[in-house]
């Protein structure tokens, strides 16, 4: 092999097709677009979701529910996830520190959801009912 017989595989590359370049380009005339019709004439093309007219689908169809703004600040941790954590002090710092919830977590609470054996204060962290119960059942205290 010399540099000089070095050259790209065979199909590697290819010439730009250039268009509407007469007839015996093979492409001219009406250069690949057909006859007549929006999408053979400049600028003649429509917006994602036009449907030549008629009423739209996102737009036919009724809207239905509502997702807060809220939700990326608020997070949930359950009882297991706790009980994994291994930690005697539990404040929203350590549960971002641990990956349990996310950085822009800013509300907090603690979920039924497993069970808990060991002793955990919870800091700044709210709890549901049943949460409540199993943490204080477990020797454990929500400040």
């Amino acid at each position: 092999m010399e540099l000089n017989s070095i050259k790209p595989a065979d199909g590697a590359k290819h010439y730009k097709r250039r268009v509407g370049r007469g007839i015996g380009s093979g492409i001219g005339k009406t250069a690949g677009r057909g006859h007549k019709g929006q999408k053979s004439r400049t600028g003649g093309y429509h917006k994602v979701g036009f449907e030549g007219g008629q009423m739209p689908m996102q737009r036919r169809l009724p809207k239905r529910g509502f997702k807060s703004h809220l939700l990326k600040f608020n997070a949930e941790v359950t009882l297991s996830a706790l009980e994994l954590l291994g930690a005697p002090e539990v404040d929203i710092l350590s549960l971002k520190q641990a990956g349990l919830i996310g950085e822009l977590a800013k509300v907090v609470k603690v979920i039924k959801s497993g069970a808990i054996t060991r002793a955990v204060k919870l800091n700044g962290i709210g709890a549901t009912v049943g949460a409540k119960a199993a943490i204080e059942a477990a020797g454990g205290s929500i400040a």
